[in-house]
């Protein structure tokens, strides 16, 4: 029983020695970070659910009646979505990222959304960076403001806001095109 003791004591003391020898961080220094910038982003998201090829799939919905029941996207739905982001209003307009992520559905008195979304750019000089959003987004109003509460790239630390303006919705496909105007402060 000794012997068993005396091994337990070593095996403890060889764990204590090993972590006061590895530190899982490194030795604290004062950080200045570098001067803020602000950037003014414009450019229109183009939300599809209709279609062969939607930008926006339900994944779930509710199994009861729920509340906008008649709308595509009723009360509980959720909702996956890998939307284009463009310059201009026209789907045609030139490509410059994707929105990806997911919207729910939550309203009960009015359309209502709650939405985290990662705006990613593919062209141009924010290529490679995006901006991160998530809130409540009441859809039924015409304009409304959604925080930015992140970013990668060159908007690393971001935060800042989104101002949209629906320029379409159609009620009955739930497709709709959403202008963006962002002010973005980063580092």
């Amino acid at each position: 029983m000794e012997a068993r003791s005396m091994l337990i004591c070593i095996v403890f003391a060889c764990d204590l020695i090993a972590c006061c020898h590895c530190n899982y961080y490194s030795k604290t220094s004062p950080y200045t970070p570098p001067a803020q910038k602000i950037t003014h982003l414009h450019f229109f998201f183009h939300d599809t659910i209709s279609g062969k090829s939607p930008s926006a799939i339900k994944v779930a919905h509710p199994s009861f009646p729920t509340a906008f029941n008649d709308t595509p996207g009723p009360f509980g739905s959720v909702f996956v979505i890998n939307d284009p982001v463009t310059v201009g209003p026209e789907k045609t307009s030139q490509v410059i990222g994707s929105a990806q992520g997911v919207w729910v559905s939550t309203g009960q008195e009015m359309l209502e959304l709650v939405v985290t979304m990662d705006i990613g750019f593919t062209y141009g000089e924010f290529n490679g960076s995006s901006i991160s959003l998530m809130s409540r987004n009441p859809i039924a109003l015409n304009q409304r403001e959604l925080p930015i509460v992140g970013g990668r790239g060159k908007f690393r630390m971001a935060r800042g806001f989104a101002n949209l303006t629906t320029r379409f919705f159609d009620h009955v496909k739930g497709d709709a095109m959403v202008e963006y105007h962002v002010t973005v402060i980063h580092y």
